[in-house]
């Protein structure tokens, strides 16, 4: 498909223990009042830097607002509805990425600047101009997307290696599955320039999780800011957002996801996921099956030892999915969207036999 034109929007941000000093110098041109909103938690752990850091500036908070439970089109709606949103030049988007995904739905569709202050590592809401919709009963509902990000990313890691560290250990599954996902999806074709820049800037959504992941994961379990944690926060929040907006646009075909999200939106179906379980869990199980689908057994075999090393999981009792709840769901793979644009046909035979093979590997048998 030949694109006459098209525009891409990048993510900017700054990181480090002090970065919040940076908020007037990036903030002033947008006005003077803002509007705090975002989880009750994440408000808690940054706000107090946050004044600190605007203490004496044109700047000033006129009100702090929770977003609400899930990312829903009711809940923008009901924030859009407030006089003192309308009221304010900017909004300061705090904490997970449920608050900072409804806070892009309000206000980049209304041209209002919004700036994002991750409190946990989770994943790349912060920096990526899609949000992720849910149905009013938390269900999943589409994807959202934007023309541009937010207007800047304020990453503190002294604030996320103070968070639980168990999104952070979550978060590096669907980050390493971003790799693995584009790279398969896009194999063999000749790409766009913008799709392929976008398969080669996830290679940094492995490379450093799997070097760093455990140190950095052991290092937020003490509540100690490093290197390596921050190389880790950098690949879940900046790299895996730079991946995704080149390799999302509305106009192709979608390179960035495949079958271990198609895993992960079956495995929905039974409520101890959503209740018990996170995404980029789900997402790194659901890699080992795409590797071995992919028969690239090399591969496989370094997550599923990197899996163990920091606890993901590596078989269906760690997601508290039974065998027979596990056999309902092949059915349903072949024919998800997450799998529509592959080198190949999956099938359900196909997931069996991976299905065999990981059992295999898990008793110490060869599965070459």
């Amino acid at each position: 498909m030949k694109l006459e034109n098209y525009e891409m929007h990048l993510p900017s941000y700054s990181i480090g223990g002090d970065c919040y000093k940076k908020i007037p110098g990036v903030c002033k041109d947008y006005g003077s009042k803002i509007l705090v909103i975002g989880g009750e938690k994440g408000i808690r752990s940054a706000i107090d830097k946050i004044r600190a850091a605007i203490e004496g500036t044109d700047l000033h908070i006129i009100g702090i607002e929770l977003f609400g439970k899930d990312c829903t089109y009711k809940t923008v709606e009901k924030l859009r509805s407030l006089s003192i949103y309308h009221e304010a030049d900017m909004v300061f988007a705090i904490g997970g990425g449920k608050a900072v995904d409804t806070c892009k739905c309000l206000c980049i569709d209304d041209d209002k600047p919004i700036f994002t202050f991750p409190t946990i590592a989770s994943n790349c809401a912060a920096t990526t101009s899609v949000s992720i919709m849910y149905n009013e009963d938390g269900t999943f509902l589409k994807p959202h997307f934007f023309i541009r990000p937010a207007m800047h990313t304020f990453i503190d890691t002294d604030v996320i290696a103070q968070s639980p560290a168990i999104y952070m250990w979550a978060g590096i599954g669907d980050t390493y599955a971003k790799y693995y996902e584009s790279t398969i999806s896009s194999r063999d074709e000749n790409l766009e320039h913008y799709t392929a820049l976008g398969v080669n800037i996830s290679q940094m959504c492995k490379d450093p999780v799997l070097k760093y992941g455990k140190k950095a994961y052991e290092d937020q379990l003490n509540g100690r800011s490093s290197y390596e944690l921050e190389q880790v926060v950098l690949a879940i929040v900046v790299t895996t957002g730079l991946a995704s907006i080149f390799l999302t646009r509305d106009f192709t075909p979608d390179y960035n996801s495949g079958l271990a999200h198609a895993i992960f939106y079956a495995l929905t179906r039974y409520p101890v996921i959503e209740e018990k379980h996170y995404h980029g869990e789900v997402v790194g199980f659901g890699i080992l099956f795409a590797l071995l689908c992919d028969q690239d057994y090399e591969a496989f075999e370094q997550i599923y030892r990197f899996n163990e090393s920091i606890g993901l999981p590596v078989k269906l009792e760690d997601v508290e999915i039974t065998e027979d709840q596990f056999r309902q769901i092949l059915p349903e793979l072949p024919g998800m969207s997450d799998v529509r644009h592959y080198p190949y046909a999956v099938s359900v035979e196909m997931m069996e036999d991976a299905w065999k093979k990981l059992d295999a590997f898990a008793a110490g048998r060869s599965i070459n």
